[in-house]
C-alpha cells in the first residue's frame, strides 16, 4: 500500500478487478474473432503496455480496440477505434467497463482496468450497429469471467512494541482481526504499524482503546499517513 498525507479517508472506495487479474476471454460473430484481455492496471503507462503487449502477441490481427479507467473518481478515461469506424469500438469498450455491474447489481464504479479487444476480421461486415453491440459484449463477457474486490482508503497509524514481546503480541493483534500492515525492527524497539478503514478522530481512539485492551497495557497511536488497500 502506498502512504501518503489525506484529507478525509472514503471507507466506501471503489470496484478493481482482483490483484495480478489478466483474463482473456473470446467471442465470434458472423466469422470476425474478438478477443478480449481485461488486466488490473494502476497507471495510464501501465495500461499502454497491455496494449502494446496484445499488439505484439496478436500482430496478424487487423484491429486492437482499446479503453481504460484508472483512479479512484475515473478521472482519467481513454478509448481508441484503432482504425474501426469511429465511435463502433473504442467508445462502447470504455462505457462497457465504466457501466459494469458485478452480477447486474451494485454499483457501477469499476476502475484501474484496461480492456483490449483483438478482432480478425471474418469477410463479413457487421456494420456500425453490429460493431457497436459486439465491441461492448465482448468487454462486458470478459469482465464477467474476472475476480473483483474493493479497494478502499485507509488511515495507518504506528505504536511502539517491547522487543522481548513483540512476536507474541503482534500475533494476538492479527488474531483478534486487527489489520497490521507490518513490522519494524529497530535496535530497542519493534514499530508496528496498522490500519483503520476510516479517517475519524475517534476512530484512532477507539482503536488505541482496542489495542490496550488485546495487550493489557497502554498502547499509543501515531498517524502515520493513508492510502489504498484491497479487503
Amino acid at each position: 500500500m502506498v502512504v501518503h498525507g489525506c484529507g478525509r479517508v472514503d471507507a466506501v472506495g471503489y470496484t478493481v478487478l482482483a490483484a495480478g487479474t489478466d483474463v482473456s476471454h473470446q467471442i465470434e460473430v458472423k466469422r470476425s474473432v474478438f478477443l478480449t484481455r481485461v488486466v488490473r492496471v494502476e497507471d495510464e503507462d501501465a495500461a499502454r503496455r497491455v496494449v502494446a503487449e496484445q499488439r505484439r502477441a496478436h500482430h496478424d490481427a487487423r484491429h486492437h480496440v482499446s479503453a481504460f479507467l484508472i483512479g479512484a473518481g475515473r478521472a482519467t478515461r481513454r478509448s481508441s477505434d484503432d482504425g474501426e469506424p469511429a465511435g463502433t469500438a473504442g467508445v462502447p469498450t470504455l462505457e462497457a467497463l465504466a457501466q459494469f455491474r458485478p452480477g447486474g447489481a451494485g454499483r457501477a464504479d469499476l476502475s484501474d482496468v484496461v480492456a483490449v479487444t483483438t478482432r480478425w476480421f471474418g469477410g463479413i461486415k457487421l456494420g456500425a450497429a453490429g460493431l457497436l453491440r459486439t465491441y461492448s459484449e465482448a468487454a462486458s463477457r470478459a469482465l464477467e469471467c474476472a475476480t473483483l474486490t474493493r479497494r478502499v482508503r485507509s488511515q495507518q497509524f504506528t505504536c511502539d512494541l517491547d522487543l522481548s514481546t513483540a512476536g507474541r503480541e503482534e500475533a494476538v493483534l492479527r488474531a483478534a482481526g486487527v489489520m497490521v500492515a507490518g513490522t519494524t525492527y529497530l535496535d530497542d524497539r519493534v514499530e508496528l504499524r496498522v490500519r483503520q478503514l476510516v479517517d475519524q478522530d475517534e476512530a484512532r481512539e477507539d482503536l488505541a482503546q482496542r489495542l490496550s485492551g488485546l495487550l493489557g497495557r497502554r498502547i499509543d497511536l501515531l498517524p502515520a499517513g493513508c492510502g489504498w488497500v484491497d479487503l
